[in-house]
């Protein structure tokens, strides 16, 4: 009983006018329900439930998430059945427990299809309630810090899902710590000789880093003294996976690499965000280029900090993060940092309902794919999040991914304008229609009425939205099933 006082104790933390009856009802009902089942570990399986529920409350979530995320594997690994749950537990419990179950009984050609199958329906599930996916996501988390436990086949398959689905997932939600906890822990199994050395050069320059970041710290407290900006300043050090792929990337050994350390001044205002980019600036020489505001310019999954690199006195490259508490939220849990809470019952915020209109819409084109194969491979490509912005001639951005042609840029612009295109010119130039768009781009459209979509144009485009759009227009037409 003393892991559900701690539960109902972190709930109440933040919750504290929200009656938590209901979350000693969804143990006690776990309990009885795996009271002879136990994980791969030997532990009892409550155990699991409940590291899914403590999660979910380390990220502030609702009442009916946090019992979702105790009872998330009754209806696949007992007999409890779904009338049961709505029975004990209501509607909304009951839909956030069916929507994270995995659909075992449909029958696929493969392990590969069956894998698509089951995304298509948790991400279906999604269109419904964002919370249905945090609940997943938690899930993975805890089976991920217990993969030690199975068998070596079974543990490079879950890791190689978890990098290539369930990371960048996190990472489109906005839920970076999350995202970054993934792939760490799925390099040590996808690459273990890798991650042992890189484990070990890394926990051998720690004290050294931690002098540096200390050292930096202090010389940005000395100049932040007496502006009267409220500000705290926590530092940060690189993940072992985005360390290993930036070795990768510029083919360099870790002691050839010159990584920045990281530094985030977290304030009250906007204002106060750029007075102290200003002071910044001022007291330590920036790094050309380095600067990106994406205060005034949201990345896609609501994302918002100023960043730029500056040289600190003793010579190292510093990063710089500067934010509002509320973007610091933001950036630790994403999307699920949007739930609020308002006399007793969950009150969703105004404001990101219309901020999550993107997930909405890119779920709904989603679901018009009709091979799993092809669903899944277009969730790969919009999960990436390598982004370029393009303009339109009027000084609109359009956010795409990397790879995305002026056909995407047409349909991102509007459907009528993708529909009707002929051409396009990129930066004054004509291209053609598979040109890969670059950051900074300016991209006309040229349309001619009376032009329709080519069936070939499902092979020039990136985008769940161009696809959707061109495939539903043929359809109608009868060019394709």
């Amino acid at each position: 009983m003393t892991e559900l006082k701690d539960l109902v104790g972190k709930f109440n933390s933040y919750s504290p006018h929200v009656d938590p009856t209901a979350l000693e009802l969804a143990w006690s009902f776990a309990d009885k329900a795996h009271a002879n089942q136990s994980r791969a570990s030997g532990d009892h399986y409550l155990t699991h439930c409940v590291a899914v529920a403590d999660s979910l409350i380390e990220w502030r979530m609702d009442l009916p998430t946090v019992c979702a995320g105790l009872l998330h594997d009754t209806i696949e690994d007992t007999p409890t059945t779904e009338a049961q749950l709505r029975a004990e537990f209501g509607e909304e419990i009951a839909m956030l427990v069916m929507g994270v179950t995995k659909l075992d009984a449909l029958k696929f050609e493969s392990r590969d299809e069956a894998q698509a199958e089951n995304w298509r329906k948790m991400l279906l599930a999604t269109a419904q309630d964002i919370r249905v996916i945090i609940v997943k996501l938690a899930d993975r988390l805890h089976n991920m810090k217990t993969l030690n436990f199975l068998k070596r086949e079974k543990q490079e398959r879950i890791a190689a899902e978890t990098m290539a689905l369930y990371a960048p997932l996190a990472h489109r939600l906005g839920m970076f710590g999350l995202k970054s906890e993934l792939e760490d822990l799925s390099f040590a199994y996808l690459h273990p000789e890798e991650y042992a050395e890189l484990a070990k050069k890394v926990g051998d320059k720690r004290a050294e880093n931690e002098r540096q970041l200390a050292a930096a710290k202090a010389a940005i407290e000395k100049v932040l003294e007496g502006t009267n900006i409220p500000c705290r300043i926590l530092a940060r050090t690189k993940t072992l996976w985005s360390t290993y792929k930036k070795m990768e990337r510029q083919e360099k050994s870790f002691e050839d690499i010159q990584d920045a350390l990281g530094i985030r001044l977290i304030t009250d205002t906007v204002a106060n965000c750029y007075a102290l980019l200003g002071i910044i600036h001022t007291h330590f020489k920036p790094v050309a280029g380095s600067f990106t505001d994406y205060i005034s310019t949201p990345k896609l999954n609501l994302y918002r900090s100023l960043h730029t690199t500056i040289m600190s006195p003793t010579g190292e490259l510093v990063e710089i993060q500067i934010r509002t508490e509320e973007m610091h939220r933001s950036s630790e849990y994403g999307i699920a940092a949007h739930w609020r809470y308002k006399h007793g019952e969950a009150a969703k915020d105004v404001h990101m309902e219309e901020k999550l209109n993107w997930l909405r819409q890119w779920i709904e084109w989603l679901q018009d794919l009709n091979s799993p194969r092809e669903f899944l491979d277009s969730l790969k490509t919009d999960l990436e999040f390598n982004q370029v912005f393009v303009f339109t001639p009027a000084g609109e951005v359009k956010v795409l991914p990397a790879g995305a042609t002026p056909l995407d840029f047409a349909y991102a612009v509007h459907t009528e304008i993708g529909e009707s295109c002929v051409g396009a010119i990129v930066n004054n130039k004509m291209v053609r229609l598979d040109h890969p768009l670059k950051s900074g781009d300016i991209c006309r459209i040229n349309t001619k009425k009376g032009s329709t979509p080519k069936k070939d144009w499902l092979n020039l485009v990136k985008t769940a939205r161009a696809r959707s759009k061109i495939r539903h227009y043929l359809r109608e037409q009868g060019i394709v099933e």
